[in-house]
């Protein structure tokens, strides 16, 4: 049975992963590669430069952290992980500190918000695998408390995500002061232009691994719109968490917006914390490990957590505002329905978004359903934001019935604005 595991495409054997890491994987209970894990490691473990392209829940983490682990188990050197928020770079930290330790592999994470005098004793301790912050390396690289002449593997993780928040002049100077006899891996869950010419710039033939078209969200989540007046959704929202008992993640546009989410639900008695920018470091940890854990059943955050948060088991995404930017949508809703599991987002829209509505069904290629609240007044997107033109009908996903079935209805000319 052993051996048949081995000559298939449904485990991590094959891969070319050394025995040592494939004892921890089977120790850590990780028995079949994700398609993007499958497709990566066997490419990077040849160290040849990669551009992953895969929707947020599919395990680009391990996809890179294996490779790496392995190359510095073998040679000398470094690596260094570029990641656009504090949160990803403990995440992905995490990641590497499953298996690193037996190597005898230290890690150290360069982050904004944590003392500097913390962050010198780790790098004093000489660890091979940085993670870090744009912001935070440059500050130490000017102090030249960091040097990376050693280091021989790159990786941009969320790449697009670094550029939409100004990461780019750091990035550069960053990729000047690494050799460039590197490996450099780059992920993201979409490559806008700007990504396609970073990758030409510093990146040597890379290969190109597209698990998914960029802007696809997964199947297995059922996704709903709201047409609702602005002053209407706090009603909507209590009415919702009525309904849904699993952990909540809901998603403003704005900090103040956020906080005031969270102490309205917190006035409820609702067990609700807040994550943004305006949060420290410590604050913003206690958050998201009190979501994880099940001390906070609903989680209120900007767009700071739409990616790189690993939290399983969300049972709904809200958006309580529909994203600035089309593409975190789908950055958003990957929160919920991971690993495989069944999910659901729900998004308030009011009757002035309709483009942004029909800018979401254009990215993600899909019709997304509107619905109605039985004890709500019925709305409508008004005619200056409809479109013409309809997005093709999704073809691989099934739809569910409503959790309002039977009570609520749900619009069958959802494309006539």
């Amino acid at each position: 049975m052993t051996q048949t595991l081995r000559q298939t495409n449904t485990s991590f054997y094959g891969l070319g992963i050394a025995p040592r890491i494939l004892d921890i994987l089977d120790r850590m209970k990780f028995t079949v590669p994700t398609p993007i894990q499958h497709k990566v490691i066997p490419i990077a473990i040849e160290d040849k430069d990669v551009i992953g392209v895969a929707q947020t829940g599919t395990g680009k983490t391990l996809a890179f952290a294996v490779p790496i682990i392995q190359r510095l188990s073998q040679r000398k050197g470094r690596a260094l992980i570029l990641v656009p928020t504090r949160e990803l770079a403990i995440q992905v930290n995490e990641a590497f500190q499953n298996i690193a330790p037996s190597f005898g592999i230290k890690t150290a994470v360069i982050i904004g918000g944590v003392s500097m005098h913390l962050q010198l004793n780790a790098l004093r301790k000489n660890p091979r695998i940085l993670v870090a912050t744009p912001g935070r390396l440059v500050d130490h690289m000017e102090r030249r408390t960091v040097l990376l002449a050693d280091v021989n593997v790159l990786v941009l993780d969320e790449a697009d995500r670094m550029l939409d928040m100004g990461f780019l002049p750091q990035i550069e100077k960053i990729i000047k002061f690494v050799p460039r006899n590197r490996q450099t891996m780059l992920f993201s869950a979409t490559i806008p232009g700007e990504i396609v010419r970073m990758a030409a710039a510093h990146m040597k033939l890379p290969i190109h691994v597209e698990i998914a078209p960029s802007g696809t969200t997964a199947e297995n989540i059922m996704q709903e719109v709201f047409i609702i007046k602005k002053t209407s959704k706090r009603q909507l929202l209590i009415k919702l968490l009525d309904r849904y008992h699993g952990p909540v993640l809901i998603f403003s546009r704005t900090k103040i917006g956020a906080k005031k989410i969270a102490r309205d639900l917190q006035r409820m008695n609702h067990r609700a914390a807040e994550i943004h920018s305006n949060r420290s470091l410590a604050q913003r940890k206690e958050a998201l490990n009190g979501f994880k854990s099940g001390k906070y059943k609903i989680l209120v955050a900007t767009d700071i957590a739409a990616r790189g948060i690993d939290v399983t088991g969300i049972e709904l995404v809200i958006n309580y505002d529909l994203p600035d930017d089309t593409e975190n949508y789908v950055h958003r809703i990957g929160r919920t329905g991971r690993a495989g599991h069944e999910g659901r987002a729900i998004s308030f829209a009011t009757p002035e978004q309709g483009k942004d509505i029909r800018s979401i069904e254009k990215l993600i290629k899909t019709a997304l359903p509107i619905v109605e609240h039985p004890e709500l007044p019925k709305e409508k997107f008004i005619e200056e934001s409809r479109y013409h033109q309809s997005p093709k009908p999704h073809q691989g996903g099934r739809r569910r019935p409503s959790r309002f079935h039977g009570h609520g209805q749900r619009k069958h000319n959802r494309h006539k604005y």
